[in-house]
């Protein structure tokens, strides 16, 4: 540290010391935060206080041309950044404690940090923080393509690419910990990284129009799913076998939608064969999830000039259920006339 940032730590730690010495649990640093050796973040970046008083510690100025934030970070808040539910889990990794009320305050930060090392070298918690990340930039991919102004997509692309930076680190057991140098920069020190990734980045600083910069994040969001899909952990635990019971009763209630599908082919009503299919696709998918069943694609088969051909598919896929459930001795509820459905119940 030079010398204008060892005076602000001391003014900052005298100051607690005199004003609140009761309210200020932490005072830290952040190692990897200045530019140009110009101190931010080193002679302090925020405090952890211990009382609602010490929030009024909070201030920001400009000394020398440069900026200073003194600001609060709450334990809860900390939590929240060793469990990566926060983005800049550098603060937290990179911390340096410049000041501690008490040893307790400094055991208790110490223990959040080593929680965050764990929850990265954890393969199943830091895929599931992956798992949010990409839905994240997926989200601002769905709201980038309704944009038209060449600035925001821009900067949604930034986002994107940012969200899609921290699934690789996490991935890789680790996190972007340095400000100083550029998010390509540090994705590149890292063992496996997703097809194409570090290309798309260099093609993003360069793209000149709205549509190229939607193109890259539709490309980058699909590398990193891909990268991710092939990282997924293994299950340890062992599942309880589905209950085929339950599927014939999803069955037995989706029978009528097969039923409309079917109906609207014939009647060559190409609209209703469309929100029905659509209906019964959904359906297929949730149930295929849940029961381990094959891959059930039906839209694929729809054709407005040759409805048939879906009516056709819909039958096969309702054969491929039935035949689940009755391979596992569950009995579907099927009745040929009130009669004999009226004896039965």
């Amino acid at each position: 540290m030079n010398h204008a940032t060892n005076q602000l730590t001391d003014w900052a730690i005298n100051k607690i010391k005199k004003e609140f010495p009761e309210d200020i649990a932490l005072l830290v640093a952040v190692e990897g935060h200045e530019v140009n050796d110009d101190g931010h973040g080193i002679c302090f970046d925020y405090f952890v206080p211990a009382t609602e008083r010490g929030y009024e510690l909070s201030q920001t100025f400009i000394l020398e041309g440069i900026g200073h934030d003194l600001y609060p970070r709450s334990w809860e808040r900390t939590e929240r950044t060793a469990d990566l539910n926060e983005w800049a889990t550098f603060c937290l990794g990179n911390g340096k404690i410049l000041y501690s009320r008490t040893p307790a305050d400094t055991e208790r930060f110490e223990a959040l940090r080593q929680r965050l090392f764990d929850n990265l070298k954890n393969r199943d918690f830091a895929y599931g923080k992956a798992l949010e990340n990409i839905n994240q930039a997926m989200e601002l991919y769905r709201t980038m393509m309704f944009e038209e102004k060449l600035y925001k997509i821009r900067m949604a692309a930034g986002y994107i690419a940012d969200y899609l930076a921290n699934v690789v680190a996490y991935l890789n057991g680790t996190y972007l910990n340095d400000l100083r140098i550029s998010t390509k920069a540090q994705l590149a020190k890292m063992q496996e990284l997703p097809d194409g990734f570090i290309s798309y980045l260099n093609s993003m600083l360069t793209a000149e129009s709205a549509q190229e910069l939607k193109n890259l994040s539709h490309l980058m969001i699909s590398s990193v799913r891909r990268f991710a899909g092939d990282r997924r952990p293994e299950r340890k635990e062992q599942l309880p076998a589905p209950d085929y019971a339950n599927l014939a009763d999803w069955y037995q209630e989706l029978s009528l939608t097969w039923r409309r599908v079917a109906y609207y082919c014939d009647t060559a009503n190409v609209e209703m064969a469309w929100e029905e299919g659509c209906n019964l696709q959904n359906e297929l998918m949730i149930a295929g999830e849940e029961f381990g069943l094959a891959e059930m694609n039906l839209m694929d088969y729809f054709d407005p000039v040759n409805l048939s051909k879906f009516k056709q598919r819909s039958m096969e896929l309702e054969k491929y259920v039935a035949e689940q459930i009755e391979s596992r001795g569950v009995t579907i509820k099927r009745y040929a006339t009130l009669e004999e459905f009226l004896k039965e119940n």
